[in-house]
């Protein structure tokens, strides 16, 4: 017997299945007196009419007042405790969204899920929106309509055509709008993320005059947003006006079937209005549906989307394992193979190295010859097609990113901080243990230098650091790399925006991590920086072409060996000494 497919979302959903089942009891009780106009009119046309009497209209218009007061009541009460499942359900599932959204848009090619945050607040939305209450109240469609065949059979079946055809509609609605609409809304995120990138990149778009180009290619992808709207909202509107003029003609259709009734004395003038002021009330819920349906399938768009990150995340074993104990820094990369998401061209192609905890080994190589990407598998960030990636003996990979988060310090090529002071920027967003930041500031050897800042380690750095020099904020981001003592550090060009007294200060700090023995990944185009290391690799094209001891890979180059090309190619063909 096959497996039911995974569906996250409908579990997650169960646990607030009491608010809905509450909402639905205050749907019945509300639907309940919704009738009350309706036993309102018949009472007055076939009795206080007929009986000329005061006293009974003050009786009937003082219950009709009280009941349509505590169905305003229930009605505010039912929108609340949506409103509440609402923010229950975002407070559950924002967390675990945002826990997969990271690692996801982390991977290469991993942005098919970046509005997930976005379709939380959609479904959040939804839970108070026009369409939640109407499809609560559209089950009692058939109760209406039972209830005016009780007044006439006659006025039943006008009642059953008319609801028949509003619910045609509705179905007409679904099959004509909801590809368009779901297209509308797929191109809109593209278009969206076009602005997102252009606004992320404003100083290079600025810079180079680039603003003309990126205008364009945004109205391209808006002109088709634009033709998608119009379709859209043509079809929407069509049906729309069909649906209002399908509406009336059924009010009028009810009424002339009413007025022949009482003509011919088969039921009085107040059937005639009872029975249209709730045929009225039983196909309000439809045409709400009709007019709200393009966001009800946005908010299935969302569910859809959301229920496939949900199980891309437990396929990929996001539930964390058992803690494992702090690792001493023993790495062993076993024949790792890596490929972006979509390509069948290997980034990486079975690479080997080990490294024991307090060696360093120095990665170099040509531009685009796998370097960040080996960086990224060592740490875990990514993880390969095959082979892999092991800290003291565990996975990295599979090891819990807040677990193993603590004892790896990275550094990557382009230098990424955080709004905040530069003391929650090296304390990495957590909260701010002051000796450890200093401590961290100290083996960075940036200490002086963040005291020169304004306001020092309480300096407010900016939006991506804008406020600071490259070289500033490459020296805090290895002070954020160096934090809580990691006992693995990887650093990507750690000395690309550093000047003479910055890389003086870097390789301070990497003798430092040698005594304490720290195991390092050490990616440089400039082979100065690489003299004091224990191993060396070079890569090209994703393998490598060299690996082994500093003084075995020196003097292999020196020779002319394989790796003759790659070498020149890091530093135009200087000597490593």
């Amino acid at each position: 017997m096959a497996r039911p497919a995974p569906d996250p979302m409908r579990d997650l959903i169960r646990h607030f299945r009491p608010f809905f089942v509450y909402a639905a009891v205050f749907s019945f009780f509300i639907n309940l007196l919704m009738l009350v106009p309706s036993v309102f009119m018949l009472q007055v046309f076939d009795r206080v009419l007929a009986s000329r009497s005061a006293e009974t209209l003050a009786v009937l218009t003082l219950g009709a007042a009280v009941s349509l007061a505590f169905m305003a009541f229930l009605d505010m009460l039912r929108a609340r405790l949506l409103s509440m499942a609402g923010l229950a359900l975002d407070a559950q599932l924002g967390p675990k969204v945002l826990e997969l959204l990271v690692p996801e848009a982390a991977r290469l090619g991993g942005a098919d899920y970046v509005h997930g945050l976005r379709d939380v607040n959609v479904l959040r939305t939804a839970l108070t929106g026009n369409a939640i209450f109407a499809l609560f109240d559209v089950p009692w469609l058939p109760f209406y309509i039972l209830l005016i065949y009780v007044f006439h059979p006659m006025l039943g079946v006008v009642a059953t055509l008319g609801a028949a055809l509003l619910l045609l509609l509705a179905h007409l609605n679904e099959r004509f709008t909801r590809k368009t609409v779901e297209a509308l809304l797929s191109r809109t995120r593209v278009a969206s993320r076009d602005i997102d990138a252009c606004l992320h990149n404003a100083e290079i778009v600025s810079g180079l005059g680039m603003l003309g180009a990126m205008i364009k290619r945004w109205r391209g992808s808006n002109a088709e947003v634009q033709r998608l709207q119009l379709e859209a909202s043509h079809a929407m509107g069509v049906l729309s006006g069909l649906t209002k003029f399908v509406r009336q003609t059924i009010q009028i259709a009810m009424l002339c079937a009413g007025a022949y009734l009482v003509i011919d004395q088969q039921v009085t003038g107040g059937v005639m209005m009872a029975a249209t002021i709730i045929l009225s009330r039983a196909l309000a819920p439809v045409e709400m549906l009709i007019g709200s349906w393009k966001s009800l399938i946005e908010a299935r768009s969302a569910y859809r989307r959301l229920n496939e990150l949900l199980t891309s995340g437990d396929a990929a074993g996001g539930k964390p394992g058992m803690a494992l104990p702090a690792p001493i820094g023993r790495l062993n990369v076993e024949r790792v193979v890596f490929a972006a998401k979509g390509s069948d061209r290997a980034i990486i192609k079975g690479v080997s190295f080990d490294l024991e905890p307090g060696e360093t080994l120095g990665l170099i190589g040509p531009s685009a010859s796998g370097k960040s990407t080996l960086a990224r598998l060592a740490i875990g960030v990514w993880k390969p097609l095959a082979g892999v990636v092991r800290l003291d003996g565990a996975d990295v990979a599979g090891w819990s990113r807040e677990d193993i988060g603590r004892h790896i310090g990275y550094l990557p090529q382009d230098v990424e901080l955080f709004s905040g002071t530069v003391a929650e920027n090296i304390a990495r967003m957590g909260e701010v243990d002051n000796k450890a930041v200093i401590d961290a500031a100290c083996r960075a050897n940036a200490h002086d230098m963040i005291l020169g800042l304004s306001k020092g380690y309480d300096t407010e750095i900016g939006e991506e650091g804008v406020r600071l020099s490259g070289g500033q904020r490459q020296r805090i981001g290895l002070a954020r790399a160096l934090y809580g003592s990691p006992k693995l550090v990887v650093l990507d060009e750690p000395n690309a925006n550093l000047d003479a007294e910055g890389e003086t200060a870097l390789l301070q700090a990497l003798a430092d991590l040698k005594q304490s023995c720290v195991t390092v990944i050490l990616i440089s185009h400039r082979p100065s920086i690489l003299a004091g290391v224990d191993k060396m690799m070079v890569l090209g094209n994703g393998a490598s072409e060299l690996y082994g001891s500093r003084s075995d890979v020196m003097a292999k180059v020196t020779r002319g060996g394989s790796g003759q090309a790659n070498l020149k190619a890091v530093d135009g063909g200087g000597a490593l000494t």
